[in-house]
């Protein structure tokens, strides 16, 4: 061993100390070993820094943007809501389908990609039915990582591993050459994260600021009762025609709140206005606030066909219809008006709903009711409209609900998003244009469809992930340059060179494991590969077991953060050390490789 090796392994060795103590921090760490390293004179300063330009990063940095649009497109939170509503109350049952659904998309394009955009859905999963991020996280990674022994295409070493069967001059693997094998680790893999959940511990979600909610609102200003929907039908006397003209609030009491129209992702949400004009087919939120009303003798003169409402109505629609708590202060010119003299809904764009007088919430007609110094009003109304409300001399605003959090930004853009994010795997499966150019060509495309924009594509950035994964990649090069990679490889061939074949593959597989722990997946598949096929030509076996073997050891990199960008996406969201690491990562190694070593040479004999 030289002294540059001796000095590059002690440099890894503090590194993945200070790892497991997480002190300092993980990207700090990184910038350290980023600046010390060319320092030793093993690698240049341009070494150093080579990981800025790496394909690679840029790939992960955009498909941060690719998951930041599915957020605010509101694709990310159906796919939640669906994940959550398939799995029901059962946390085994959620860990299960969502590695599944990772594996399976994963299959197809990076699986880093599929992490960067999967952490937004899983947090709010996790958020969603009380279940710790931490126990979610780590199956996220762990089903991405042997996403990567399903096909071809899965991952880079993959298609590494096959580069170098071809340059040797054989046939390369199949698509889905990886297939058998990557299905039964997938099985296993799910039973034990599911038995050794338990093992990340982590308490539930801490819940968020003490916020009431639209259905605490509907409770306590007993809107319950009074809330109605009806549907305009074609021979229905209101359709074509304006609200002003049908004036329902002084002739009905009738409040619109708002005016639904389309179905599916062209389903909107229209702001009612004196110039409304109603369409067949249109379905309105009615406020019936004058009691005595008969609702289905109301819908039957008019030609309106009543639809089903509970009083979880504002809640199951809380992407489109909004609520606020305002106050009326001392010198408001609001004291002693009514909403309608007000003139509320032009004012603001909202509807005044609700009204209490102290803590008694007002039980006869909302609109005529005088304000009084101190009463607390409950607006409805778009989200817009809400956010542009600022607390002034006539009114304060007192309260905002917990479901403003969760607001999607752009739910229309949803479609374009879903194309988009079809379009880039597409591109990656097909391999028309590098990864980073279809990530890149995504990219540019949300921002053309208004998905997101540059602010919060900049935002939506991990920008520790990837300083990490940039301080890394020297290592690789370090490790070369001071002999260290053909150190290993010339030990390695004298120790299996009289083994039989399937203790040369144990061997390969183990080589391949230990590599991970320091360096990249895709570094390890490129240094151990070339021996792969040595030990092969050497004991005149077949080169395809030996070359999956390294493949399938390569996506295996459970052990440590810093053995694949899969990894080190989900540390900061789950909160993990390098001890979460080996404890899940032990067995779950070791199931993969008693899977190699035994389906390995059924399906590629030697």
């Amino acid at each position: 061993m030289t002294q540059d090796l001796a000095l590059v392994l002690c440099l890894l060795a503090a590194t993945v100390l200070m790892f497991a103590l997480n002190r300092p921090r993980m990207d700090a760490v990184a910038l350290i070993m980023m600046t010390l390293l060319p320092l030793t004179g093993v690698i240049t300063l341009e070494d150093s820094l080579a990981g800025f330009s790496d394909p690679n990063v840029l790939l992960i940095a955009l498909l941060f943007v690719v998951g930041e649009a599915l957020v605010r497109t509101g694709v990310a939170q159906r796919l939640g809501d669906l994940l959550v509503r398939s799995a029901g109350p059962g946390e085994a049952r959620l860990i299960g389908l969502l590695m599944v659904l990772v594996a399976g998309i994963g299959s197809f394009m990076s699986s880093t990609g599929v992490v960067a955009i999967f952490i937004p859905i899983v947090l709010r999963v996790a958020a969603s039915s009380g279940t710790s991020a931490r126990r979610l996280m780590m199956p996220l990674s762990v089903a991405a990582l042997i996403s990567g022994m399903m096909t071809l295409v899965a991952t880079a070493p993959n298609l590494v591993v096959n580069a170098q069967l071809i340059r040797a001059g054989h046939d390369g693997f199949s698509f889905f050459a990886f297939t058998p094998f990557g299905l039964p680790v997938l099985v296993l893999a799910i039973l034990v994260m599911v038995a050794t959940r338990r093992w990340l511990g982590g308490a539930a979600p801490a819940p968020g600021p003490d916020r009431p909610h639209l259905a605490d609102w509907i409770a306590a200003y007993g809107l319950g009762a009074r809330e109605v929907r009806v549907r305009v039908e074609p021979g229905s006397a209101w359709a074509g025609r304006r609200l002003d003209a049908l004036d329902l609030r002084a002739t009905s009491g009738i409040n619109v709140i708002a005016v639904e129209r389309g179905r599916g992702f062209g389903h909107r949400l229209i702001r009612p206005a004196a110039d409304t004009l109603l369409e067949p087919g249109d379905v309105l939120f009615l406020d019936m606030f004058s009691p005595g009303i008969a609702q289905q003798d109301f819908a039957a003169r008019f030609g309106l066909h009543p639809l089903p409402i509970s009083g979880r109505y504002f809640s199951d629609h809380s992407q489109d219809i909004g609520m606020v708590e305002l106050l009326v202060p001392p010198g408001s010119a609001l004291i002693g008006k009514t909403v309608t003299d007000a003139r509320f809904r032009s004012e603001h764009g909202l509807a005044v709903i609700g009204i209490k007088h102290g803590s008694k919430p007002v039980t006869g007609p909302v609109p005529a009711e005088p304000l009084r110094l101190g009463d607390t009003l409950l607006a409805v109304g778009p989200w817009k409209a809400i956010g542009a409300l600022r607390s002034g001399r006539d009114l304060l605003v007192l309260n905002l609900p917990a479901e403003m959090d969760e607001v999607i930004e752009r739910p229309r853009r949803a479609p374009h998003a879903l194309a988009v994010l079809a379009l880039i795997v597409a591109l990656m499966v097909t391999g028309v244009v590098p990864n980073v150019q279809a990530a890149l060509i995504g990219c540019l495309l949300l921002g053309l469809f208004g998905c997101v924009d540059m602010n919060g594509a900049y935002r939506a950035m991990h920008w520790q992930s990837l300083i990490v994964i940039v301080g890394m990649l020297p290592f690789s090069v370090a490790l070369q340059n001071t002999g260290g990679v053909d150190l290993a490889a010339s030990v390695l061939v004298a120790a299996v060179g009289d083994a039989g074949p399937r203790v040369a593959l144990a061997a390969l597989f183990v080589l391949t494991a230990l590599f991970g722990l320091f360096i990249s997946n895709t570094a390890t598949a490129v240094l151990v590969a070339p021996v792969a096929l040595a030990v092969a030509t050497e004991l005149g076996a077949s080169p395809y077991p030996f070359a999956m073997t390294v493949a399938l050891a390569a996506s295996a990199a459970f052990l440590m953060p810093v053995s694949s960008p899969v990894n080190m996406l989900v540390v900061g969201p789950g909160s993990y050390t390098l001890t979460d690491f080996l404890r899940i990562g032990t067995p779950l190694v070791a199931i993969t490789l008693v899977i190699t070593i035994a389906l390995v040479p059924l399906v590629f004999p030697f």
